[in-house]
């Protein structure tokens, strides 16, 4: 099973903690650095930063939000993020949530799996070159519709340094999942219990190609007192169900309910909405957090480990600014 490091924005400024970690992770035989993209820093200026000083890990976004940027936007960010790296970078993109989309960046959300779909069919043809891009879909139409008239189908300048830069699909939600395995190299899930993926999943397990990649996102707190590590995750997950959408459409909160935890996600969605957070946080079921993450004593992580190796990851994507937790990672898996 490969190893990939989440990294967001830590230590001072000037990013000497963020490079620091990189590179001890480089030197462990990680696979990949992954940067996200919510609604504060951009997720490719610290991967470019992170690719001057590394030289062989991969830099992954994990995810740059499709809402953000217009397939040619993000085809000329990739091309240019894999030419400087030499042909790092793995382009990892989703949807996000109505209350980001439309109220962050001003774009519709509805029929996010038909937008995704044009989105890529896109993106894939203008990294492809083969000809001036055009392209008429319901979401997106190049040139576009209604304008001057005189735009004209375009093809990329620069020459791409690959003729194929791996696309990974962050998904929840079943037919998304299933959508990353028919189109994508591979998938990011969120919140996933390598316990449930097959029944969850199986339509997306069933369709996955030999080479299909699922690089899962695990919270990991290395504690002897295991409520203390536990108590950790639960802020993060509760303030995700509770907080990152709308009462009527939270998709972190449905894929919580479709795990069997429906009752603990109402609660926590009350309680948070109702400004009760740490009690919102208190209500996330141990049994969750214990299904998704990795936390409590080394020799209990150990342990935990097996539910992830016998699963179909490939890579397990840690988020962790602690160097002795990098180590232990790369210890137990590389």
């Amino acid at each position: 099973m490969k190893l990939g490091l989440g990294v967001g924005p830590t230590g001072a400024p000037g990013g000497e903690r963020m490079i620091d970690l990189a590179k001890e992770a480089e030197n462990l035989g990680y696979d990949t650095i992954w940067c996200p993209e919510i609604y504060g820093m951009d997720c490719f200026t610290p991967l470019a930063w992170i690719g001057a000083h590394t030289t062989k890990i991969n830099l992954g976004t994990s995810i740059m939000q499709i809402s953000a940027r217009s397939p040619a936007s993000a085809a000329m960010h990739a091309v240019a993020m894999d030419y400087l790296s030499n042909g790092r970078l793995i382009l990892g993109i989703g949807v996000s949530g109505p209350q980001v989309v439309e109220g962050w960046y001003g774009q519709l959300y509805p029929k996010p799996l038909a937008r995704t779909r044009e989105w890529i069919e896109i993106f894939r043809k203008i990294i492809a070159r083969e000809e001036p891009v055009a392209f008429d879909g319901k979401h997106y139409q190049l040139p576009l519709d209604g304008g001057t008239g005189l735009g004209k189908p375009l093809k990329l300048m620069q020459h791409p340094l690959r003729d194929h830069i791996p696309v990974y699909l962050g998904a929840e939600g079943p037919k998304n999942v299933a959508l990353s395995a028919e189109l994508f190299d591979g998938w990011i899930p969120m919140f996933l219990s390598p316990y449930r993926m097959g029944e969850q999943y199986a339509d997306a397990m069933a369709i996955k190609g030999q080479d299909f990649e699922i690089a899962a996102a695990v919270p990991v707190v290395i504690d002897d007192d295991v409520d203390k590590a536990r108590s950790q995750v639960k802020q993060n997950v509760g303030f995700y169900i509770g907080g990152m959408g709308a009462k009527t459409f939270n998709v972190h909160k449905d894929h919580v309910s479709r795990m069997g935890f429906g009752d603990a996600a109402n609660e926590i969605q009350d309680l948070f909405m109702a400004g009760k957070r740490d009690q919102a946080f208190a209500a996330v079921p141990d049994q969750l957090v214990d299904e998704i993450a990795l936390c409590g004593p080394k020799a209990r992580i150990k342990e935990r480990l097996q539910g992830w190796k016998d699963s179909p990851v490939t890579q397990l994507n840690i988020g962790s600014a602690n160097m002795d937790t990098l180590r232990f990672f790369a210890e137990e898996l590389l």
